[in-house]
């Protein structure tokens, strides 16, 4: 019997800021919204559709982050699906929400300025903030072997003539 998946990634923008409170034991919980839009045909024009998703960021990362979460800024999120259900008024009520493992904070929004698709961060004062399990990528181990420019040398034809007109 194969086991059951519940996985979740998405990319798109925070409909608000990020809120970031804490439990009574003290465990940072931020949360947020995300819309995430598709294109679907509608009689023969193409209209934009938009999702919306609640998402809850719990512990150390949501603290590290809730700053630059704001309205407009475009994340990726890598999670899971959680229903909480309860009832109201004698109505059965329940309400899905993702609860994610992972954020990237990616280019484009305010207080983005194309950062693209990394997990890091360049502060005003050159500093690097990094955020998730992932090292930034400036500060990963350099790749064994020679740099690119002697690597083109040494194989001879890089496939590119050396009369290009730009």
């Amino acid at each position: 019997m194969a086991a059951d998946i519940n996985h979740v990634v998405l990319v798109g923008r925070l409909t608000r800021d990020a809120e970031l409170k804490y439990t009574a034991g003290g465990q940072a919980v931020c949360k947020f919204s995300i819309a995430v839009n598709r294109n679907k045909k509608s009689g023969d024009q193409w209209v934009d559709e938009a999702s919306f998703f609640d998402v809850t960021l719990w512990g150390r990362q949501g603290e590290a982050v809730n700053q630059y979460l704001v309205k407009g800024k475009q994340v990726g999120i890598d999670g899971e699906l959680r229903q909480d259900r309860w009832e109201q008024d004698g109505q059965k009520r329940s309400k899905v929400e993702i609860v994610a493992n992972n954020l990237q904070l990616l280019g484009g929004g305010p207080g983005g300025g194309g950062q693209g698709g990394g997990s890091s961060r360049g502060d005003a004062d050159g500093s690097r903030a990094s955020y998730g399990d992932r090292a930034p990528s400036g500060d990963r181990a350099p790749r064994e072997g020679p740099p690119a420019s002697d690597q083109r040398s040494a194989g001879g034809d890089d496939g590119f003539a050396d009369d290009i007109p730009f």
